[in-house]
Parts: structure tokens; C-alpha cells; sequence
């Protein structure tokens, strides 16, 4: 009801003998009380009769009744009796935004599970999905991210099936020269709060793969702008944005540098604070004077020598998986501490 609704209830204008003027009469002087900026008042007007306002049965529009046999009859615009002590009411007002909480609460809930499940506008409030997977960085096991042994079931080239193993995790660190400098550019609005890698190798040790997570500092808006960036201007697919192989002494990634990394891909989530990605080149060292982004080397009919070699199935199934680990992994955490 708009303010000041309730003072015209009983009479034109809120004035006369309106049951909204309550107290309208001063005591002992039988003259109306002044209303702020009410300049017809004046101490020399002629009195009105002592006593109170003839009262008036309350506007139905205006009150809120659940009919003679139910909870007492409720009015915005009735007064309450000067000195008298009444019990405290609930007023519809205040009932009204009551039920708006609690249907409030309930829709919140719903849409946090559901841009959980959908990808979509994930919330940033505390106990939700997103907000877990922040912290994942440092209270889950590397087993429980970067499994030892991980299974591409059919995520070779023509489906065949693939094993990777791992052979080399990078300590968690921040994200300084694990990045091409001008991927670096581009991620840094969304900040680089902690960044795990670690490094496979086929089951033939032909090929290396490089995942890596990056946990950004960033909240569901910014991580969204990030990922319709990449979307829009296809910076997934340029040369010059690619992130940088880990390469463990003594193992068989040992000589994977920059110049070796053959195919990559790097995916900015919007239901958690992550960029995920993976890089890949052949174990034995060899330059690649053309890379070629994942999702272009797995295309039927590719033939670049890293598409023949099936080394953007490597990082395109190698990727997909941890991220899938990465998202059942915050699931759990977050059905935990609810």
C-alpha cells in the first residue's frame, strides 16, 4: 500500500472526522493538532467539538480479514487508542515480506544447484558450489585431481581408448611464467589466486601432456566476461595464448619445452573459479614449428602432423577428464558442508 494510504480512509484529503485522524484533536482546547506544512491551520480558528471523531467502518480495499470465524479483523489505517496498551501485531506488511524471505531462500537455493548443474551464473555466497570449488586448491589430495592412472575410454582418434600416466606433479605455485606472455595478459583479470599442474605420458610414452588448473581470484560475473572473451574472439585458437608444458627431470617429459608443445587447449569455467587446460608434444623432443589448437587436430580430415599423430585427442581427453574429476570433486565437497 503506497505511504500514507492509511490517512485517507475515513474522509477526503485524510481531514474532518476520518477514524486515520487518531489523536486529532488537541486536549483541553477542543482545536485540531497542526500537520507539518499545513498552513490553513491557525490558534484563532473557531473550535470543533470535544470529543472523538465519529468513526467510520474501515475501507475494505484497504484491510486484510479472513471472514467471522477466523483471526480478528485487521485494518492498515485503524488507530490505536492513546495510552492504550495492546498487544503487538502482526501487520500484513510485515507478514508479506515474511513470505517474500522464505520464498526468497527457496528460489535461491534452487538456482545455485541449478548453475551448478548447467554451467550457468554460478552463485558466489558461502556453502555454495562455487565458492567450495575456490578452496580446492589446498584442502583436496593430488591423487583426488590428478589421478595416477586416468582413463580415456574412446578418446582417441576414431574412439579408440587411451591410458595416461602420470608422471610428474608441479608444486602449487603462482601462475609467473606458466603462461605465453600475452595469455598471461589476457587472463589476468580474473587473477591468479593458485595454479596446479601435472604431466602424463600414453601408454606407449610416445607423447606428453601438460594439465594444469588455475584457481582465479575472480566472482561468477568476471569468470562469465572472461569465457564469452574467449568465445567471441576464438582465443583458444591462437598461437601466441598458449600455456607452457611442465617438464620434470628424469622423466619422460624431461626435454617438453616451449618449443615442443604441438597442440593445446584452455577452457575458462563459469561454475567455478578455474581455467582449465592441457598442452602436448611428442616425448622425444622434437620441435613443432606449427602448433595447432586441440579442438582443430581432432577434426575429421586434419592433416597437420599433430592431428595425424592424434596428439589433440591427447590434450582435448586428457583435459576434459581432470576437468570432469574437478567438478565431482567440488559436487562432493559441496554436499559435505552442507
Amino acid at each position: 500500500m503506497p505511504p500514507g494510504s492509511g490517512a485517507s480512509a475515513g474522509g477526503e484529503g485524510g481531514r474532518g472526522g476520518s477514524a486515520a485522524r487518531a489523536g486529532g484533536f488537541a486536549v483541553g482546547t477542543g482545536r485540531p493538532e497542526p500537520e507539518p506544512g499545513d498552513s490553513a491551520w491557525s490558534p484563532v480558528a473557531p473550535a470543533r467539538p470535544v470529543g472523538p471523531p465519529p468513526r467510520t467502518a474501515p475501507d475494505p480495499a484497504l484491510s486484510w480479514s479472513a471472514g467471522p470465524a477466523a483471526r480478528p479483523f485487521v485494518s492498515f489505517g485503524e488507530p490505536e487508542a492513546f495510552g492504550e496498551r495492546t498487544r503487538p501485531r502482526v501487520r500484513p506488511r510485515t507478514a508479506a515480506a515474511a513470505a517474500c524471505l522464505v520464498l526468497g531462500l527457496g528460489l535461491i537455493g534452487g538456482a545455485v544447484t541449478g548453475s551448478w548443474l548447467t554451467g550457468d551464473g554460478a552463485d558466489d555466497a558461502p556453502g555454495s558450489a562455487y565458492t567450495t570449488a575456490r578452496t580446492l586448491w589446498h584442502s583436496t589430495p593430488v591423487d583426488q585431481l590428478f589421478p595416477p592412472t586416468v582413463e580415456g575410454t574412446g578418446a582417441g582418434p576414431g574412439g579408440a581408448d587411451r591410458t595416461w600416466t602420470r608422471i610428474a606433479v608441479a608444486p602449487d605455485t603462482g601462475c609467473a611464467h606458466a603462461f605465453d606472455p600475452l595469455l598471461q595478459k589476457v587472463l589476468a583479470p580474473v587473477g591468479c589466486q593458485r595454479l596446479l599442474r601435472a604431466t602424463y605420458t600414453d601408454a606407449t610414452q610416445s607423447y606428453v601432456t601438460t594439465v594444469g588448473l588455475m584457481f582465479t581470484k575472480a566472482d561468477p560475473a568476471t569468470m562469465s566476461a572472461l569465457a564469452r572473451r574467449f568465445r567471441e574472439e576464438r582465443l583458444d585458437r591462437r598461437s601466441d595464448l598458449m600455456p607452457r608444458p611442465y617438464a620434470a627431470k628424469g622423466t619422460a617429459a624431461a626435454g617438453f619445452g616451449d618449443e615442443q608443445r604441438a597442440t593445446w587447449t584452455v577452457s575458462v569455467l563459469t561454475d567455478a573459479p578455474v581455467v582449465a587446460y592441457a598442452v602436448s608434444g611428442w616425448a622425444d623432443g622434437r620441435t613443432v614449428d606449427s602448433p595447432q589448437p586441440a579442438a582443430d587436430a581432432v577434426r575429421s580430415g586434419a592433416t597437420s602432423a599433430p592431428a595425424q599423430a592424434g596428439l589433440g585427442n591427447e590434450a582435448q581427453g586428457l583435459a576434459d577428464r581432470i576437468e570432469r574429476r574437478l567438478r565431482q570433486t567440488v559436487g562432493s565437497a559441496t554436499e559435505t558442508h552442507s
